[in-house]
Order: structure tokens, then C-alpha cells, then sequence
């Protein structure tokens, strides 16, 4: 079994980098990864789409709103593994991180997809705090939809500098 880290309150460290993290997955009951999105507070963006998920696994709504969307922005495509080395590379660019999700099976899907995560990386759950409406309205004026990793990741990311 894969060890968990916790989560955390905020960081009050000034050196410290959030990370807005998202990911799409196969249904509720059996999560596996399909994509995953995160952004920087500078910008800083990874997104990934995997190549070896079960499609057959996918629930009804799956198939319909996140599986339409994949290709639609560049993307690491890979197995698990290659996306697991590319995205501990890129995190590997971070001196401390707080990885900022707005559901906990993010960070889930996360800890599955790393295996263990680097001792620089931190979590949070931040949904409680993010405005639904500034969700909405980065949806509105960026002319996009819910449920693709690094667009919900970027929408949260816009919401959260609201709340702070």
C-alpha cells in the first residue's frame, strides 16, 4: 500500500510554491487516472494524458465530457510510468511545494501516480475556499468547459487568487 501524506493548513512559509493540481479519471467507484493538470502561481503549467487507462472502465459521463476532450491541448502522452518520471522531473524544479486540490481524490491519484511523493511537496485541500462563480467566470471569458485536467486546474488556480 502506498503511504499517504496529509493534508495541511496553508503554508505560511514565503518560499513556498502553490501548485493548483486537477486531474480527470475512469468513474467514482474505481479511479484511475486519465490526465492530469497542474499550474504554478508564476504560470508554470504540466499537463499529461495517459495512453494505457482502460477506456472500457470509463463511466457513461467519463465518455461523454472528459474522453472528448483529450488531445485537445498539447500533452505528455505516456504509460503511467513515463508520466510518473516526468512529472517527479518537473516537480524536481520546486524547492517547497503546496499542491492545491479542490476534491481529494486528486491527491489521491496523485500519491497512486508518484508512488511517494518528493519531501518537498505538501498537500491541500482548498475547495471550501475557491469562488464557484470566479470558477464560472474563467470559464465564460476563456471559452472553455469543466472536466479537463489542466483547464480545471487553471480555473481553480483564477479562483483561488480571489480568495486570498
Amino acid at each position: 500500500m502506498t503511504a499517504r501524506k496529509r493534508f495541511h493548513g496553508p503554508i505560511k512559509n514565503e518560499n513556498c510554491e502553490r501548485l493548483f493540481l486537477d486531474t480527470e479519471f475512469t468513474d467514482f467507484i474505481d479511479c484511475d487516472l486519465i490526465s492530469i493538470g497542474i499550474v504554478s502561481d508564476d504560470g508554470q503549467e504540466f499537463y499529461a494524458e495517459r495512453n494505457d487507462f482502460d477506456r472500457t472502465a470509463c463511466s457513461n459521463f467519463v465518455h461523454e465530457a472528459v474522453l472528448t476532450q483529450l488531445g485537445a491541448d498539447p500533452a505528455c502522452v505516456g504509460s503511467a510510468d513515463e508520466i510518473r518520471s516526468a512529472l517527479v522531473q518537473w516537480l524536481g524544479g520546486f524547492k517547497q511545494v503546496e499542491i492545491c486540490v479542490d476534491f481529494s481524490t486528486d491527491w489521491d491519484l496523485l500519491i497512486d501516480l508518484c508512488q511517494q511523493l518528493p519531501d518537498h511537496v505538501t498537500g491541500r485541500n482548498i475547495g471550501r475556499e475557491l469562488d464557484p462563480r470566479r470558477v464560472e467566470q474563467y470559464w465564460r471569458e476563456n471559452g472553455r468547459r469543466a472536466h479537463h485536467a489542466l483547464h480545471d486546474a487553471r480555473a481553480n488556480r483564477f479562483a483561488f487568487q480571489f480568495s486570498l
